[in-house]
């Protein structure tokens, strides 16, 4: 004969190992810091005010054909 098996115990067990699943998905899609969000996207503004700067025609130009 078997053991005995509390099935209450058994179905939070598993509720929490789903949980942990979960978490720990979320942490690898979602898990950056707000300082690496912010030097990212500084970068990025960096980047197109750099690009920006030196383009031939300038936007809105009116000598544009």
């Amino acid at each position: 004969m078997g053991d005995v098996v509390n099935l209450r115990q058994v179905r939070k067990q598993k509720a929490r190992t789903e949980k942990e699943r979960q978490a720990g998905e979320n942490r690898a899609l979602y898990g950056r810091s707000k300082a690496d969000r912010d030097r990212d996207r500084l970068a990025a503004d960096k980047a197109e005010h750099f690009i920006a700067g030196h383009r031939r025609e300038k936007p809105g130009d009116p000598n544009e054909s």
